[in-house]
């Protein structure tokens, strides 16, 4: 039967070995007596190496950086200190004195517990919470013009506009209908040198080509039937000194294209029915949906105004064109439509890829007006596919990529609703990705921090 002394040193053993913080004992002049085997790991010895050894010695090698236990015998108490070790460690060191009935220091042990991957998280929040500012100065800045643009694409098209803004060049957007010609029009009569004089637009296709010319040019007293009789000022003299925008300029009547052309070329109008010119300062700049290059083949547009307008031709992508946009439009509409209807709606992550999945025939237009229809029809707080139009819930593509999310009951408070997009989001790279350092990329999160929550939410996975 084994004496009471192999016993305790077999019990000591086992806990030098098993402890996951690493336990160094020394005697009362600091020389190493015991150490976990896990200090190769933490401090890049064996332990054979620090056996025997003082703790000022290993203080000045950089082992112990500052030592814990050199501490305690100094001021005689319970000592606490963060090491960095030559492995790269951040150590959280506590030293422990054990006296005898004299009150003599006769041990010192310490447990070293790696705070190493606590401080990357530190780090990787702080640099996602940096990241967090940015992006959230660059959405206030956006949103105060009403855009919002994810794509390398769109980036591109905004630095243009911001440079273009500076001049008076004339700027022709070209684009499908609903894209956002005429946002990024406002935007860049916002950052001209004129944004606090008028922004007139005038939509082409919206005006009868019997009025267009008066609407246009304006009128003066007495010169029709109906007319004020005061007179009335046009469009084009209404933009004195600022913007005038020609939404869908391809409409525009090849009657009134000649004076418009005479108007850019000279900066004077005549009101109809008047002879007195006035001279008007303007910037101009147009858009539209058609081709007029052929139009002017097929002379429906004058090959003269063609060119007097396509000075910086600034050619927006259709939605389908830049699906990274998409998510952060919808998003954007979601947070509108919130606010303006009064509720708390959120999309359910099931829903992103029947999103992206989708053409978008009518592009920023045609998505704006889902999400609002969306707020106002679902009947629950979360978003699900089968409130979408069936037109989006039968797209092929996004119906089988969603297979594999699983739906689940309305949350009822912030923390499940966390816990559920958390989930779902770690489902959706699962899928996608074949290891966890590929799923810690896709998520923006450290790799053990994926680890740590496949295992919290019981997600099956295989990757290393």
């Amino acid at each position: 039967m084994q004496n009471l002394t192999d016993v305790l040193e077999l019990e000591l053993c086992a806990i030098l070995k098993s402890s996951n913080d690493n336990i160094v004992i020394t005697d009362g002049n600091g020389i190493v007596l015991r150490a976990s085997p896990n200090c190769l790991s933490i401090y890049g010895k064996e332990v054979s190496y620090l056996i025997g050894k003082s703790v000022y010695q290993l203080e000045k090698e950089n082992i112990f950086s500052p030592s814990v236990t050199a501490k305690v015998l100094k001021e005689r108490k319970e000592i606490q200190v963060m090491q960095r070790t030559p492995t790269g460690r951040v150590v959280m060191a506590t030293g422990v004195p054990v006296f005898d009935k004299q009150n003599n220091i006769i041990r010192v042990i310490s447990f070293s517990h790696d705070l190493t991957e606590l401080e990357r998280l530190k780090e990787d929040y702080e640099k996602l919470r940096r990241q967090m500012e940015h992006y959230q100065i660059e959405m206030e800045e956006l949103k105060q013009e009403n855009i919002v643009i994810q794509s390398k694409v769109m980036q591109r098209i905004w630095k243009l506009v911001h440079r273009v803004a500076k001049s008076d060049a004339t700027v022709l957007f070209l684009g499908e209908s609903g894209v956002g010609k005429n946002v990024f029009a406002r935007a860049l009569h916002q950052n001209s040198p004129r944004r606090n004089q008028p922004f007139i637009e005038v939509n082409c296709s919206a005006i009868p080509e019997s009025l267009f010319e008066s609407e246009m040019f304006g009128y003066e007293k007495g010169s029709f039937t109906g007319a004020q009789k005061t007179g009335k000022p046009g469009l084009i003299e209404l933009a004195d000194k600022g913007t005038l925008f020609l939404d869908e300029i391809g409409e525009l009547p090849l009657s009134m294209q000649a004076k418009l052309l005479k108007v850019l070329q000279e900066k004077k109008v005549t009101r109809v029915g008047g002879i007195k010119e006035r001279t008007i300062d303007f910037r101009l700049i147009a858009s539209t949906n058609q081709n007029l290059e052929e139009m002017v083949k097929q002379g429906k547009f004058r090959q003269d105004l063609f060119y007097r307008l396509h000075v910086i031709p600034i050619y927006v992508p259709a939605l389908r064109e830049r699906k990274e946009d998409i998510f952060m439009l919808a998003q954007y509409f979601l947070e509108k439509f919130n606010k303006k209807y009064q509720t708390d709606k959120y999309f359910h992550p099931s829903i992103v890829d029947h999103l992206i999945h989708y053409d978008w025939p009518g592009n920023v237009r045609e998505l704006e007006n889902m999400i609002e229809r969306l707020v106002i029809t679902s009947e629950t707080k979360a978003i699900y596919p089968e409130y979408l139009p069936f037109s989006i819930q039968k797209y092929p593509e996004s119906t089988q990529s969603n297979q594999w999310l699983e739906k689940e009951k309305e949350p009822t408070t912030l923390k499940e609703a966390i816990e559920q997009v958390e989930r779902q989001w770690l489902l959706r790279a699962a899928k996608q990705c074949k290891t966890t350092y590929e799923m810690a990329d896709y998520l923006g999160i450290s790799q053990p921090t994926v680890v740590r929550k496949l295992k919290k939410y019981g997600v099956n996975s295989k990757m290393d």
